[in-house]
């Protein structure tokens, strides 16, 4: 029986070099999932909500902590990125935008779109509680 020869995997991960096109792919993918966790969190804050007041105060509290609002900011991230890169599929489902200069703008307008509706999302939300 013939030896298979040891060649690299293709796209050797070595010699490719990511793109902005790869990249916000597998940020798409990775986005995805955290939303999932987050819909998981959801669901346990509104079961807390509905089990009386020390249960919801509780997760308030935890909502409330540094580590609850890191993980609020990545989530709101990542809801804005999933958002706005879906939309940017939708167009490329309908054929338009594939030219690697198109491709390459629309990929970063996600990326800047993503950090300005964050912040705008997390200012208002924060006057609207009187924190600004």
């Amino acid at each position: 029986m013939a030896e298979t020869p040891q060649r690299p995997l293709s796209p050797h991960l070595q010699i490719y070099r990511p793109q902005i096109t790869s990249m916000t792919s597998i940020t798409h993918r990775i986005t995805g999932l955290i939303l999932s966790l987050g819909a998981l969190f959801l669901v346990i804050w509104l079961v807390l909500a509905a089990s009386g007041e020390g249960a919801f105060q509780a997760g308030q509290a935890i909502a409330g902590s540094w580590l609850g609002y890191v993980f609020l900011i990545l989530f709101s991230l990542c809801l804005f990125y999933h958002l706005l890169n879906g939309i940017r599929h939708l167009f490329w489902d309908m054929g338009h935008g594939f030219e690697l200069p198109t491709a390459t703008r629309t990929g970063w307008a996600v990326i800047i779109g993503t950090v300005v509706l964050t912040v705008i999302a997390w200012i208002f939300g924060l006057t609207a509680m009187g924190v600004l």
